[in-house]
């Protein structure tokens, strides 16, 4: 009976920690614009989160068109930049910083 109570303690704490470190974040679509964006763009990362309101990013990452997107603003950027694991990443940190959120990035 310990065996299977450690199991399931175990389990859980596993579960727990790894969907926390599985979540997107603003921080880590900053830092991964940064590294693979922001050079290629030509831009600040207040200009490119700026380009739409924070419902116009929401509705493009709805329809599936944060990569696409991207493209369009910025076309010299490599398809590697565009993943799909950086894509949450790179939406939370756009959705954030919108035209109309009244944040600024540090980038």
């Amino acid at each position: 009976m310990k065996n299977i109570v450690k199991v399931a303690l175990a389990a859980t704490l596993l579960l727990t920690l790894g969907s926390t470190t599985a979540s997107a974040s603003p921080e880590k679509g900053q830092k991964y614009f940064t590294k693979k964006l922001k050079s290629p763009c030509g831009i600040s990362g207040a200009a490119l989160a700026g380009k739409h309101t924070q419902q116009e990013w929401a509705d493009i990452q709805a329809k599936g068109g944060i990569a696409a997107e991207l493209q369009t603003i910025c076309p010299k950027v490599k398809e590697g930049a565009l993943k799909g694991k950086y894509i949450e990443h790179y939406y939370d940190f756009l959705f954030k910083y919108g035209s109309d959120s009244g944040n600024i990035p540090a980038c």
